[in-house]
């Protein structure tokens, strides 16, 4: 009797061994959703990583690009200012030296003209020496002639005689004495050694002069 109730007591033990506790299937069935619940989380975070990634790729080639696109366009400014300044400085030279040639050539013109207007004063001079004067009168009538012509070329080519009949002005006239005469005038000038002239407002020689007081 006594291994009856042992026999009936272990049945009992593997009854109660065998049947599912509510709470612990319950407790079970959450951590299987935790878990999958992570797994999902985890596989949700990996993919948003991964297009983050993408992303942060996609910005990286788009700013890459515009980089070259702005070196590439420095380039060709550069090229262009380049080749403007190498045009700049052609023409620049190109300018000097024409400018230079016309200056020359404005020189040598001018003193053409002026040559020309004095020739004349040298070829009488030439032919008044090949001519045997009589007597004086006969050569400063000559000698006068030639002045007067040679007046006449200065008045073509705008050169005149610098006035000694006004006070003394440094700005035309170069004191070279002196002299204290209470009869005379201050800075007046008693004596021209040189003559002036003058074209327009330039002044080719100063005249010579003795200054009184």
């Amino acid at each position: 009797m006594t291994e009856d109730k042992n026999r009936n007591l272990d049945d009992v033990v593997k009854a109660e061994e065998t049947r599912q506790d509510p709470a612990s299937e319950e407790t079970e069935n959450k951590e299987e959703v935790f878990v999958e619940d992570s797994e999902a989380a985890d596989a949700a975070e990996e993919k948003n990583e991964d297009q983050e990634s993408t992303i942060d790729m996609k910005d990286l080639f788009r700013k890459k690009k515009e980089m070259l696109d702005s070196i590439k366009k420095l380039e060709n400014e550069n090229a262009a200012l380049k080749d403007r300044l190498a045009r700049i400085s052609a023409e620049y030279e190109n300018y000097r030296k024409r400018t230079q040639k016309e200056k020359e050539g404005l020189y040598t013109d001018s003193i053409a003209d002026v040559v020309k207007e004095l020739l004349p004063v040298l070829d009488n001079l030439e032919t008044s020496l090949q001519v045997e004067a009589k007597d004086v009168d006969s050569l400063r009538k000559g000698v006068a002639m030639t002045l007067t012509q040679f007046n006449d070329a200065l008045q073509k080519l705008n050169v005149e005689e610098i006035d000694t009949t006004i006070p003394f002005d440094p700005n035309f006239h170069d004191a070279v004495m002196h002299v204290d005469d209470p009869a005379l005038g201050e800075k007046e000038i008693v004596q021209v050694f040189l003559k002036g002239y003058q074209r327009n407002e330039k002044i080719i020689r100063y005249s010579v002069v003795k200054v009184a007081n």
